[in-house]
């Protein structure tokens, strides 16, 4: 069997997990997330897809602080980390540290890769991580930001040739809108 297509069967079934986990809000979704992109970095790097490969080091790193974030929340009730609307306040900086991540991961690309898809991989990637980093305090439009990625990945992954990954990541385009359709509420019951 080909490497490429069991890093895919591989990535999809931890990636099926992680969705779940993270739909439920359940903590182990970082556990599984750091998890997921030892297997996918493999399957990225094959695929020449650079910028999401090195993402992966990214992801494990932001499992490690999410983790850290939402178990000290759970021990701390008083503090509790809550699902809740991304600050307004918040948004100019988040739009700034993505063009920035965007401008900076594209450079790296076109100078020092024979990337095919430098604009899409480095936009993807940076949008990631500023997701991630909103999945990590809990912001409802993080799952907003998660249905771009999602949507133009899709098309990325089909272009590059790994359709089973494309595949998941349009169940994660469904399942986006279903997180934050379960968020939203689980914020209105909470008020």
């Amino acid at each position: 069997m080909d490497i490429k297509l069991i890093l895919q069967i591989v990535g999809v079934a931890l990636g099926l997990l992680y969705l779940w986990l993270e739909y439920r809000a359940n903590t182990w979704l970082w556990v599984v997330g750091m998890l997921m992109p030892c297997v996918h970095s493999v399957l990225y790097y094959r695929s020449g897809l650079y910028a999401d490969c090195a993402m992966q080091v990214y992801y494990i790193a932001a499992g490690l602080y999410g983790l850290i974030v939402w178990l000290a929340g759970h021990k701390r009730k008083e503090r509790k980390l809550e699902i809740a609307h991304t600050p307004l306040r918040l948004v100019a900086s988040l739009v700034a540290i993505y063009a920035v991540l965007h401008v900076a991961i594209y450079f790296v690309l076109v100078r020092f890769t024979d990337s095919s898809v430098p604009f899409w991989d480095s936009m993807t990637t940076s949008m990631s991580m500023v997701a991630m980093w909103m999945l990590s305090r809990k912001y409802i439009e993080q799952w907003l930001v998660w249905l771009v990625v999602d949507a133009i990945t899709v098309g990325l992954y089909l272009y590059k040739g790994i359709p089973l990954t494309a595949g998941l990541y349009t169940l994660y385009c469904a399942l986006a809108v279903a997180g934050y359709l379960r968020w939203r509420r689980q914020v209105a019951t909470n008020l």
